[in-house]
């Protein structure tokens, strides 16, 4: 058992992240399990979610995660499950972009009046070598 206070807490925040990662993975096994018994393009949009949700919290690198989902893709494909979660329709935004650029102009005109700072300058160069002995000779 530890002795000194901080590597009592050590060992309880080891315990948490310990209890949490194995949440993490059992989620991610129910969902891969889930797909492979049901393959539907909603069931591998989980399991990818919970890939990636791994990477982010630090549990899974993300070449490893990348490497899974290449599977899982394989195992949809021979399935015959597309994956129609990755295409999104084009934004209908025509009525809008008047709007849209005559607020770009006003917060332009707001940025250009704002005082900038000068940019701060280099020191000077000091003389080279070659410009210090040619001075040196000329004083002999």
């Amino acid at each position: 058992m530890p002795i000194i206070k901080s590597a009592k807490k050590a060992a309880r925040q080891s315990v948490k992240r310990r209890s949490n990662n194995q949440q993490i993975k059992k989620t991610i096994r129910a969902a891969l399990k889930e797909f492979h018994n049901k393959p539907t393009a909603e069931n591998m949009k989980k399991v990818q979610s919970e890939y990636d949700k791994a990477v982010k919290k630090g549990l899974l690198k993300k070449n490893t995660a990348s490497r899974r989902k290449a599977k899982l893709a394989v195992f949809a494909k021979a399935a015959g499950v597309k994956n129609t979660g990755a295409k999104k329709a084009a934004p209908k935004t025509a009525e809008k972009k008047p709007a849209a650029k005559t607020a770009t102009k006003a917060t332009a005109a707001k940025k250009t009046t704002a005082a900038k700072k000068p940019a701060a300058k280099k020191p000077a160069a000091k003389a080279t070598t070659a410009k210090k002995t040619t001075a040196k000779k000329a004083e002999k």
